[in-house]
């Protein structure tokens, strides 16, 4: 029983609990995009509110994103289950991938929006 415990303790980890809520919210931001520049819902960045059209691509690009990053971060915690760790450097390695989870969906997006908007 000791090792289930250890086994969900491992897996419900940091990473796994906020990979499934990017997975979730991902999924939902690809099926109900927010149809109209706002200042609450959505990828909301002074390029991707420049315009409808930047808008409407940056909801679908970082949405669909955010999903991927977090079946990654996932994907991270069912590998860690096989190192050794204490709770201290599972803590540190978990807000490290969260951290570079966002700053990955954060730069690609730009990026993609630089890309397919490219200014005069």
């Amino acid at each position: 029983m000791e090792n289930i415990n250890h086994l969900i303790d491992q897996l419900l980890g940091l990473p796994f609990a906020v990979g499934l809520i990017f997975s979730l919210v991902g999924m939902l931001m690809w099926l109900f995009p927010p149809r109209k520049i706002n200042y609450l819902y959505g990828y909301r960045t002074r390029s991707s509110m420049a315009s409808q059209q930047r808008w409407d691509f940056a909801q679908k690009y970082s949405a669909r994103l955010m999903a991927v990053n977090g079946l990654l971060l996932v994907l991270s915690s069912l590998i860690k289950m096989g190192f050794n760790m204490s709770i201290s450097q599972q803590l540190t390695l978990g807000v490290i991938l969260i951290l570079a989870a966002v700053i990955v969906l954060i730069v690609l997006t730009e990026k993609a929006i630089q890309t397919k908007f490219p200014q005069a």
